[in-house]
C-alpha cells in the first residue's frame, strides 16, 4: 500500500473498531450456537494420521466464513472452548452467539488426535497438517459446510505453526496470531526448559498415554506463573487449565522458536494479519523482550517482520498475561477480534462485496486501540 507523502505523524495515531463439545452452556446459549465434533484424515507425518476438532455455529444461516483455531503447548483445542465458565471464557461460543462459525482442532500429538512420534512434529509437519485441513473445510467436509473463506487463528506455538502454514501455502483469507511476538524473552525461555516442564512419561497425570518421552508438559503448578496474570485471573480458571493441560513435541517447541518466531517467515503472509498479545505476556512482553504497553508500541516493534500485504493490526489486551483467552477481560479481545474481522469479513454470513473495507471503516471509539495503517489510511493506494 502506499501512503501519501503529505500524511504526517499525528496521523499514524491507532484506533478501535466498532462493528455493531467440552462443557454444555447455558441454556440460552445453547439455543443459539450449536457445536459437533468430527475426525478428518490428513497424510502428515503418516499416512493415517487423524486431526480432531470441533465446529461451532450459530443458529440461522450458515456463515461462510469460518476461523480455524490452532492451540498452543501444552494445550488442545479446550483452550478455545473452555469449561469453566463457558458463557465468560468459551472464544467459540462467544463467536457463534455473534454470528461466526470456528473450528477448533486438536493439534496433532494432542488430545482426540493420533499422537505420531514427537521427533516426528516439526514445524512444517503441522503446517502441512493444518493445510489439509483447510482443504477439508473448503470442500464441506466439516459439519457438511462449504466454507468460502478461512482465516487461521493462532495462540502461541499455535500462532507459530499458523506463520509457517500461512507463509508456505498461502490458502487462507486472514490470519490472526495471538500470544506471541518476533522476540521472545531468553530468561523466561530458561526458565521454561530448566524450571517448568518436563516429560511427559514423568507427568502424574498425563503419562499413563504412553507417548514417547520427546512429548513434554508444564511441571503441576507452574501453568500460573508461566501463562497468568494473577491479577486478571480467576483461581478457578487456572485450576481447570491445569485439570486440562496437554503436551506437546519439545522438538518441534524449538523449530517454532528457531524458524517462526525468531526467523523471518512471517514475512511470506500476504492476507491481513492481527497480532494480539497480554500486556503481562512474561514469555514475549517486558524485560528483554517486546514493550507491549499499547498497540502502537508494539507495531512499530513488529512491522518489520510483516509484508505490506499483511497490513498489520495489533492489539494489546490491559493487565493480561500470556493465555489471553482465559483472562476476566478476555471478552475485550474477543470483541476487537470481531471487529477486525467484521472490518474485513463481516459476520461470515455476506458476500465478499458487502464485507466492511478500509474505505468505509466505522465509527471510532476511544478504548484499547488496534493499531492499523489500514485503519488510518483506509484504501489509498
Amino acid at each position: 500500500m502506499r501512503l501519501l507523502p503529505t500524511l504526517t505523524g499525528p496521523l499514524l495515531a491507532c484506533f478501535s473498531l466498532l462493528v455493531g463439545g467440552v462443557a454444555t452452556p447455558p441454556a440460552a446459549a445453547a439455543s443459539a450456537v450449536s457445536c459437533v465434533e468430527t475426525n478428518l484424515p490428513v497424510s502428515v507425518p503418516t499416512p493415517r494420521e487423524i486431526v480432531h476438532g470441533q465446529l461451532c455455529i450459530p443458529a440461522g444461516s450458515a456463515p461462510t466464513t469460518v476461523q480455524l483455531l490452532v492451540h498452543g503447548g501444552p494445550y488442545n483445542r479446550v483452550y478455545w472452548d473452555f469449561p469453566y465458565q463457558p458463557e465468560r471464557y468459551s472464544y467459540q461460543r462467544d463467536m457463534a452467539s455473534h454470528g461466526y462459525a470456528t473450528f477448533a482442532i486438536d493439534r496433532l500429538g494432542t488430545g482426540e488426535s493420533t499422537k505420531p512420534p514427537s521427533v516426528t512434529l516439526l514445524d512444517n509437519v503441522e503446517a502441512a497438517s493444518i493445510h489439509q485441513v483447510i482443504g477439508h473445510l473448503r470442500a464441506g467436509r466439516v459439519g457438511g459446510m462449504r466454507f468460502d473463506r478461512v482465516v487461521l487463528v493462532g495462540h502461541s506455538l499455535g500462532s507459530g505453526v499458523t506463520i509457517r502454514e500461512a507463509a508456505t501455502y498461502h490458502d487462507v483469507d486472514g490470519v490472526i496470531l495471538t500470544g506471541m511476538t518476533h522476540l521472545v524473552s531468553a530468561l523466561t525461555v530458561t526458565k521454561i526448559f530448566t524450571m517448568s516442564v518436563q516429560p511427559v512419561t514423568l507427568d502424574p497425570q498425563l503419562r499413563h498415554r504412553g507417548s514417547d518421552p520427546g512429548y513434554i508438559t508444564t511441571i503441576p503448578g507452574r501453568r500460573e506463573p508461566l501463562f497468568y496474570s494473577t491479577s486478571d485471573a480467576d483461581p478457578s480458571v487456572i485450576a481447570t487449565d491445569e485439570a486440562t493441560k496437554d503436551q506437546t513435541s519439545a522438538l518441534g517447541v524449538g523449530t517454532i522458536i528457531l524458524f517462526d518466531f525468531l526467523g523471518p517467515t512471517s514475512r511470506g503472509i500476504n492476507v491481513p494479519v492481527l497480532l494480539a498479545v497480554g500486556e503481562k505476556d512474561a514469555i514475549f512482553c517486558g524485560f528483554l523482550a517486546r514493550d507491549c504497553s499499547s498497540a502502537d508500541a508494539l507495531r512499530k516493534q513488529e512491522a518489520p517482520y510483516f509484508s505490506p500485504a499483511a497490513e498489520l493490526s495489533t492489539y494489546v489486551l490491559p493487565g493480561s498475561g500470556h493465555s489471553i483467552a482465559l483472562h476476566k477481560n478476555a471478552g475485550d479481545y474477543r470483541e476487537a477480534t470481531r471487529d477486525w474481522l467484521s472490518a474485513r469479513f463481516g459476520t461470515g454470513r455476506q458476500n465478499v462485496s458487502s464485507a466492511v473495507t478500509g474505505s468505509s471503516i466505522p465509527k471510532l471509539l476511544p478504548r484499547t486501540p488496534i493499531c492499523s495503517v489500514k485503519a488510518v489510511y483506509g484504501s489509498l493506494t
